[in-house]
Formats: C-alpha cells, structure tokens, sequence
C-alpha cells in the first residue's frame, strides 16, 4: 500500500472519529496524536469505506497487540468448541397444573 492511500484514510479517520484509542480509552492531541493509528477491522487494509466502518482508531500499543492477537489465532488455526449439554431444566414446568388448580379451588 502506498504511503498516500495510507495517509488519506487516516486523515479521513481523525475527522470521522474522536481522537481516543479505541481499546485503552486515552485521548490524544497535539503532539501525541501522531500515536493515534488506523486499525481495519478486518484486517484488510484495502478495505477502506468512506463511512470508516471498517476502522478504529488505537494507539500504537493497542494496535500492535491486536494484530500480534490476530497472528496468534491465526496461528492456532480454527477454535474448536466443545458441544455443551443441552440443558434438562424446566423452570416453568410445574407452572400450567398450578394455574389450573387455583382455577378449580
């Protein structure tokens, strides 16, 4: 990616978002705001809608552990989940022949 397509959605970022780090929650300004990076959602950074909705702005910390995250399960390949049991409990079981004895009293 070239750097101008890089330095376009940024900008475009920082005006559609609050300057705050959308994981850790500290605000950036002035000199600081240079710290404030571009995260893509799905990874995809030619994935760029005008709207931003494939991005959130994190700080250089949070955005390096999300990605070093990604590479991580993606390492990992696909998580696999054991079945739960179903559950046998029926809260409300007892509930109709209760009603229909008030009923005939």
């Amino acid at each position: 990616m070239n750097q101008h397509n890089q330095d376009n959605y940024r900008e475009q970022a920082l005006k559609l978002f609050p300057w705050v780090c959308g994981r850790c929650g500290r605000d950036f300004s002035g000199k600081k705001l240079h710290e404030l990076t571009v995260h893509h959602k799905d990874h995809n950074h030619s994935n760029n809608p005008p709207d931003g909705s494939n991005w959130e702005l994190l700080c250089i910390y949070c955005h390096d552990n999300e990605h070093q995250r990604f590479l991580e399960a993606d390492a990992r390949g696909p998580i696999k989940h054991e079945e739960e049991a179903a559950s046998t409990y029926k809260g409300l079981a007892g509930l109709k022949d209760l009603l229909n004895s008030r009923s005939t009293k």
